[in-house]
This record gives structure tokens, C-alpha cells and sequence, in this order.
């Protein structure tokens, strides 16, 4: 891979066509003296990616879809970037030399390029909530054996990190998750049964792909976060809190022993985590909104309502019973999502597809890679069995 000159870092983004992947190159398009996108790879959406390589010329490019392979190589003939697909060239370029790796996948389809990049000792930026639900022992643990650094940029997981600051992991009593919630925060569970796809993916302050904005609705997204913020900063699930924030001024809050609290705030923009992964452990000025705390109006908090979003409380039992738990909800929740948005099942049974899927489970003893695999797989196929006999 060639190297960017001095004082430039050069940025691996994977999951380049979707949300954060925008709003990464949009970071990186206004920064050129800065930062270089020497690696960029997409799902599905071939064209896409050639728009993308054409502008920012990066080394590699890899779309997932092999079937979309000569589209991609006949797209980028005449540039320097060299053409790949599949999930082995995403997990090898995952581990070739950048100075920080986008982890922007959505869904498990992330793990292996993202456990690839811990493994070579590389800072990952990570969005992919998915990976750390899924198999976040593997990647913590790995993480420490190769000398790796995560930053999240989950904004509510970069406020935390953010507000910890340099503090002692014994001085901290919790940490607080806002949530906006969603778009259907004031509807009655009735109101909640015609909920349609289009409906829930207009999230009403963030711009995010059609999973996410599914997941918000739901408030699986803030459960996915909370196993996440498990992970990530080693707490027990009962010191992860959530608030439901509908301003989305306020992204996290940590509570310190000695009864303080520390926020952050920022715009409901995901560029504003994004850059301060990017520049760490420096800031970006990239003509970031400036919050007028004169024009706001409400900064109110709420509890969470376990029985109209009982996704939240689905993933709080699931990371309290670890073992294959979290890996169990997380491909359920994936499948329902991938239903409902098929219009397969209403919007209310997402929550009782991840419910049975959770009652159905086995336990689980010592944990491999391997075995997360084989459970994520055996728990898509009992989605399919579930969906076929309704």
C-alpha cells in the first residue's frame, strides 16, 4: 500500500457507500493535507463505489458482492486503484497498513474485518456495534494481545469516551446513553401495529442507513449500544444507563463517585464523533455547527418504556446472561429487521421474533470465533423457520 507523506493519515474505510462512510470522506474531502482514503469498500451498491473511487483515488477498492467483481475492475480501469471482492479480500485489506481503519459494515458482515484490523495491531475507529455484540470478548481480548486501540464513533459511545477523559476506571459509579427515541417515542403500542418501513426509517434528527433507523425505532439500537458500552468500557450492564433525550443535544454522560457528572454535547451530526476519531488524540476543525445553548429550548430526560420498546430490555437480559446471548439477539434482530423491511412481518413483531429466539437458545460454555459463526448462522435459519410457520 503506498504511503501517504508525512503528517497525512491515511484512512481505511470499510463500508464506504453507507452513512458513515459519507460522512467520513466528507471529513477526509475537506481535510486533503490531513487525511487520504487508501482503502474503500462497499456492499451490494457497485456503482456506487466506482463514484467514489473516481473522486478520491484511493490504493483498494473492495466490493463484497463477488458477483459485482468485473463491474468494479471495468469501473476503476484507467485509475491506480486495484480492484478486489469477497469477504477474504475485506478481511486481508482490513489488515494492510493504514493509520486508521473505518469499521462502518453494517452488521455482522463487519466482524471479520474488524477482528482482522485488531489483529494487526491497527487503531480502529468502530461503528460496527454489531461486531462488539457479537463477539466483543474475542476483540477486546485481541485487542490487548496485539496492542490495538478502538475508538468508537457511535456518538453516544464517543461521548462517554470523551467525557472519561483520563479518569480511574473506580472513580466512574455508571455512564448514561441518551436516546432520541425514535420516531414513534410518543405513540401508544395500537398506534404502533401499522407502523410501516418507510415510516420507520425517517429518524427525526439523524441521517442513518435504513437498519439503524429501524433499530432506533425499535430502541434495539440503544440496546445493541448498551451490550456495546458493556464491552467497550468494561461495566456491568446495571451501570450502563439510558435516558431517552428527544432533543439529541445531550449523546452520553459519565457519572463520577464523587457526584459529578460530565456531558457531552454536540449537533445531531455523526461527522462530530467521526472527526474526533479521526484526529485523535488531536481535534479537527471542519467548520463543525456550533450549538446556541441560548436557542434551546428543552433539554428534558425520560425514562425508557419497556412496554411499548421492549427491545431494550431484550438486549439488557442478554448481556446480563452473556455466554451466545448477545450473538443469539443480535442475528434475530438482524433477520427481523431485514423482514419488516421486506414487509414480511409488521413492526411489532421484530420484537417477537428476537423474544422467541431468546427463549429458544441453549446455553453456552467457552467461546470461540468459531462458534460464534456457527451461532449467528444456526439463528438466522431459525428466523426463516419462525417466518415460514406463521
Amino acid at each position: 500500500m503506498a504511503r501517504s507523506p508525512q503528517g497525512q493519515k491515511s484512512i481505511a474505510v470499510f463500508g464506504a457507500t453507507g452513512s458513515i462512510g459519507a460522512s467520513t470522506l466528507d471529513l477526509i474531502a475537506r481535510h486533503p493535507d490531513r487525511f487520504r482514503a487508501s482503502v474503500l469498500t462497499g456492499g451490494k451498491n457497485v456503482e456506487a463505489l466506482i463514484a467514489l473511487v473516481q473522486h478520491f483515488k484511493p490504493d483498494h477498492a473492495v466490493i463484497a458482492d463477488e458477483s459485482q467483481y468485473e463491474a468494479l475492475k471495468s469501473g476503476v480501469a484507467g485509475t491506480s486503484t486495484i480492484a478486489h471482492a469477497g469477504a477474504a479480500a475485506l478481511a486481508d485489506l482490513a489488515a494492510a497498513e493504514a493509520d486508521v481503519m473505518v469499521s462502518a459494515i453494517t452488521g455482522t458482515a463487519g466482524l471479520l474485518p474488524t477482528l482482522s484490523a485488531v489483529r494487526a495491531g491497527g487503531v480502529i475507529a468502530i461503528a460496527n456495534k454489531e461486531s462488539l455484540v457479537a463477539a466483543g470478548g474475542i476483540i477486546t481480548r485481541e485487542a490487548q494481545r496485539h496492542g490495538a486501540t478502538l475508538l468508537p464513533i457511535d456518538s453516544e459511545h464517543n461521548a462517554v469516551f470523551q467525557a472519561w477523559a483520563h479518569a480511574r476506571h473506580d472513580e466512574v459509579a455508571s455512564i448514561t446513553l441518551t436516546a432520541s427515541g425514535g420516531p414513534f417515542w410518543s405513540r401508544s403500542l395500537a398506534e404502533m401495529q401499522d407502523i410501516t418501513p418507510a415510516q420507520a426509517v425517517k429518524h427525526p434528527n439523524w441521517s442513518m442507513g435504513q437498519k439503524v433507523s429501524v433499530d432506533s425505532a425499535t430502541m434495539m439500537n440503544k440496546g445493541l449500544e448498551v451490550m456495546e458500552a458493556v464491552v467497550l468500557f468494561d461495566l456491568p450492564e446495571d451501570r450502563v444507563k439510558v435516558l431517552v433525550h428527544p432533543s439529541s443535544v445531550v449523546h452520553g454522560m459519565v457519572q463520577y463517585r464523587d457526584g459529578s457528572i460530565l456531558a457531552q454535547m454536540g449537533a445531531a451530526d455523526m461527522r462530530v464523533p467521526i472527526a474526533h476519531a479521526l484526529a485523535w488524540p488531536d481535534r479537527l476543525d471542519w467548520d463543525a455547527e456550533q450549538i446556541d445553548l441560548t436557542a434551546l429550548a428543552d433539554l428534558a430526560f425520560h425514562a425508557p418504556d419497556d412496554d411499548r420498546f421492549p427491545c431494550l430490555a431484550l438486549a439488557r437480559e442478554a448481556s446480563r446472561r452473556g455466554g451466545f446471548a448477545p450473538t443469539v439477539l443480535n442475528a434475530a434482530n438482524e433477520m427481523a429487521v431485514e423482514f419488516f423491511l421486506n414487509g414480511t412481518i409488521g413492526f411489532l413483531d421484530i420484537a417477537r421474533l428476537n423474544r422467541h429466539m431468546m427463549e429458544s437458545m441453549t446455553a453456552g460454555g467457552d467461546i470461540t470465533l468459531d462458534d460464534i459463526i456457527a451461532v449467528d448462522q444456526d439463528t438466522r435459519r431459525q428466523a426463516l423457520a419462525w417466518l415460514s410457520e406463521r
